[in-house]
């Protein structure tokens, strides 16, 4: 075939089903041919219109799994026919300082994938190689797909924790990505807690694999770790500042709060709790791409698999909606094969 179908979106949730050239790929490019495409919140850049120019169309979508069907010149590592993902990171430039000191994620000239390049609401996709990720077998594309954004956003911050084999380690919010947070921390031999509102996920959380569970609409978050002994670290996923902010005093000395939701309200810390312990918080984005093959290495020998909810391609936008309400259980991802 000559064409593709995509979803491109301008403004603010304007979706429009299209039809594109097939091309062939760039120098330094290959094309895939899009099996999979997780729906991520980080979607919201290009959907809501939250970008430099939101009149300028874009394809969201950068949880992306496919096999690819060409490869542009220069390309020497990659063949036609090999299981490949895309994540959020399109592909650094090898050139600029963080580059040079080997800081690949904070490339300074770093195209997003579904944001400031198209990604993988699409029959078909193009990428620049080194953003290519192995998919090993052992693994559906559908259950690879969310594991290239949130399951390495969720392992990339728990390796960051100095914490070793036993230390209690928090888990905050039980959602796409608490709930792969949870089970990569199980795995890794922490004592995890899970904290989240209300009762209803504490069954699922200890089925993830927690040993402990905190309401935080019954009681203080922060007071609650603390009488558990404190934590080593906290992963937080929730999209809120004022959630997080509770847990800073659950942190034992020298515990470390690493914040992979992003919410547009702040955290509040007095400074005698981070002085006093020596805690700290940082942020944590995602990985490189080879971070993300061992990512899918590790998950596949431990059984680590994200919940999803499968939809067509054509349903894009229902599936968007969807993820947006907070009903998705809990990450949904497209199937171009529907």
């Amino acid at each position: 075939m000559s064409t593709y179908q995509a979803f491109e979106v301008t403004g603010s949730r304007q979706f429009a089903w299209t039809t594109r050239e097939r091309v062939a790929p760039r120098p330094g490019h290959v094309r895939i041919k899009v099996e999979s495409c997780g729906v991520c919140h980080s979607d919201v850049l290009a959907v809501e219109g939250l970008r430099p120019d939101p009149a300028r169309p874009v394809v969201p979508g950068h949880e992306v799994v496919g096999t690819i069907d060409a490869v542009g010149e220069g390309v020497r590592a990659w063949r036609v026919g090999e299981r490949v993902g895309v994540g959020f990171l399109a592909g650094h430039c090898g050139e600029c300082d963080p580059c040079r000191r080997g800081d690949f994620v904070n490339c300074t000239d770093q195209e997003q994938t579904g944001t400031s390049v198209d990604g993988g609401y699409a029959e078909v996709m193009y990428a620049r190689s080194n953003a290519l990720v192995r998919i090993p077998e052992g693994i559906s594309s559908a259950d690879a797909a969310p594991l290239l954004c949130a399951g390495l956003t969720s392992l990339s911050a728990l390796r960051q924790l100095d914490g070793r084999p036993g230390s209690l380690v928090a888990v905050q919010g039980i959602g796409g990505l608490g709930h792969l947070a949870v089970q990569y921390a199980a795995r890794l031999g922490h004592r995890v807690v899970a904290i989240a509102r209300g009762t209803e996920k504490a069954s699922l959380a200890a089925s993830l694999g927690a040993h402990e569970y905190i309401d935080s609409s019954a009681e203080h978050p922060g007071e609650a770790l603390a009488r558990l002994g404190g934590a080593e670290g906290i992963v937080a996923t929730a999209a809120s500042g004022g959630s997080m902010t509770p847990l800073i005093t659950g942190l034992a000395p020298r515990g470390r709060m690493i914040v992979v939701g992003v919410g547009t309200d702040p955290i509040s810390v007095s400074t005698p709790d981070l002085v006093l312990a020596t805690r700290t918080i940082t942020g944590s984005l995602t990985g490189t791409p080879v971070e993300n093959e061992d990512n899918l290495a590790f998950s596949v020998r431990h059984g680590v698999l994200p919940m999803i909810e499968r939809m067509p391609l054509a349903e894009a936008p229902k599936a968007y909606a969807h993820m947006m309400s907070g009903d998705a259980r809990f990450r949904v991802v497209l199937d171009t094969t529907a």
